[in-house]
């Protein structure tokens, strides 16, 4: 409450004041970036239209080998770097979908040109848990994927150069 008061009082942290701020960095010539966490995370649908000619940029991502219909795929595409690759809550997107057997497509944008990694794991059980010895994974360029990695790949081996436009890609699944 009195932090509230003080805060309110002051005009420090107002939506008025932190536009004020802004305004005035951006004068200064200083950049200003969106919070890093609009960064990550971001859960989106399918939208095959935002890879369509003249969009991007994006991965196109056609996953194929999926070998049964049941269970959930999750895709995620990560910056290609040692800081980012797989690390926890460092994803970019995430499509969530009920899996077909066979092969499916995804359309996933970036936030601009540079060198990104995709992961694919297909929860044959829906538990939300990886179970290695049923579950399924792919990732960019389809590297060598065993227990002695734990299925975790360097960042150079995953890295996929992304332009101005869609980079198709495609993975292969594998199950233990």
């Amino acid at each position: 409450m009195i932090k509230t008061k003080f805060l309110t009082r002051t005009g420090i942290g107002s939506r008025k004041s932190i536009l004020a701020g802004l305004a005035i960095a951006g004068a200064m010539g200083f950049s200003v970036s969106a919070p890093a966490i609009a960064q990550y995370r971001n859960e989106i649908r399918n939208d095959m239209s935002r890879c369509s000619s003249g969009s991007g940029p994006a991965v196109m991502v056609t996953v194929d080998g999926i070998k049964v219909s049941q269970g959930n795929l999750r895709i995620q595409t990560y910056r290609a770097t040692s800081g980012e690759w797989l690390k926890k809550g460092k994803w970019l997107s995430r499509i969530d979908v009920p899996a077909k057997a066979g092969t499916m497509t995804f359309c996933l944008p970036v936030p601009a040109p540079g060198t990104y990694g995709v992961a694919v794991r297909h929860d044959l059980n829906g538990n939300g848990d990886t179970d290695i010895m049923s579950d399924g994974g792919a990732m960019s360029n389809n590297p060598s994927i065993n227990i002695f990695n734990l299925g975790k790949p360097s960042y150079s081996k995953v890295g996929v150069p992304v332009g101005k436009s869609v980079k198709s890609i495609r993975v292969e699944m594998k199950y233990m």
